[in-house]
């Protein structure tokens, strides 16, 4: 791998997916400097049979070129404690399996958050937030250590969380005390033990962007190879989050439909007029409509019930 002076290392493209999904914004992993040289290509090699290329929509740029390889493979590859792709599977079913199986959003984050402390090898803290429409960011962490620096972030406006959100790119940095960028996080870096991170977007289709950040106790950062394992996990939360959001919008669908009817039953009126009576009302009372809705329904619960 290569790196700048920052820790950021070369251009990435998000993958493509067969999700059905309208493809994500291009990604880029954030360098500064000159201009970057003809992409290189991402190689694995093993024992039997030729070089296999990596899928077209995997690139770098920065004239160097990856190499990985499988157990029993030739000299000159990758460490052995390189993530294998079996590991990486099964890391991708755990988190499929994880947060598919939340409450909803909020759960979901929390899970998505203390997992990937877990997962990626070195992660001192690992902190999720997302940004939507109209509110507040939604925000996870994996635990209480290091909280004052993801605080002194949130409340600046400004850290690497918050320009990957901002940029679409990764941003990394390997010495984070003495990083030039984020002057106003350097002593609370060094006082909480934080010298490297990997802020990774987070984007939800059509409903809101973040990042995960991955803090390290280690100066130089997250290694390269497992910085790769952790985008292939924040690639799949995306997907994971996007369901998880249709599921949610589904259920306050069915929510608000069936205070229309309650609104239809009493009054005798039409369908779009009980559709205005609720939006009215929400906005009379500062309530989201399916928060109206709830209350609603469960009136007329206790209604019939006495």
């Amino acid at each position: 791998m290569f790196a700048d002076d920052h820790g950021n290392i070369g251009q990435m493209s998000a993958p493509q997916r067969s999700t059905g999904r309208r493809s994500a914004p291009r990604r880029t992993i954030a360098a500064t400097g000159a201009t970057p040289p003809t992409p290189a290509h991402l190689t694995v090699t093993s024992r039997v049979g030729p070089p296999v290329p990596a899928p077209p929509s995997v690139t770098f740029t920065g004239g160097a070129t990856l190499a990985a390889t499988v157990p029993g493979g030739e000299a000159g590859a990758a460490p052995p404690d390189d993530p294998h792709p079996v590991e990486i599977a099964g890391l991708l079913h755990e988190l499929t399996s994880r947060l598919l199986g939340a409450d909803d959003m909020t759960h979901a984050l929390d899970r998505l958050a203390d997992f990937g402390a877990r997962a990626v090898p070195g992660t001192l803290r690992c902190s999720v937030a997302l940004i939507g429409e109209g509110g507040p960011p939604a925000l996870a962490t994996s635990g209480p250590q290091a909280q004052a620096l993801d605080d002194a972030q949130y409340a600046s406006g400004n850290g690497p969380a918050l320009e990957a959100a901002r940029t679409r790119a990764v941003v990394t940095a390997t010495d984070l005390p003495g990083d030039a960028r984020w002057p106003h996080l350097a002593e609370c870096a060094s006082t909480e033990g934080v010298r490297g991170v990997a802020s990774i977007p987070l984007d939800v289709q059509r409903s809101a962007v973040g990042s995960v950040s991955f803090f390290t106790e280690r100066h130089g950062g997250i290694d390269p190879e497992h910085l790769l394992t952790a985008m292939a996990l924040v690639n799949q939360a995306e997907v994971l989050l996007g369901e998880i959001q249709r599921r949610e919008s589904l259920h306050e669908g069915a929510i608000v439909d069936r205070a229309a009817g309650v609104i239809i039953a009493q009054r005798g009126c039409g369908v779009h007029e009980a559709y205005d009576v609720l939006r009215d009302t929400s906005q009379r009372l500062g309530l989201p409509r399916e928060a109206v809705a709830e209350r609603l329904i469960a009136a007329a619960a206790r209604n019939a019930e006495s």
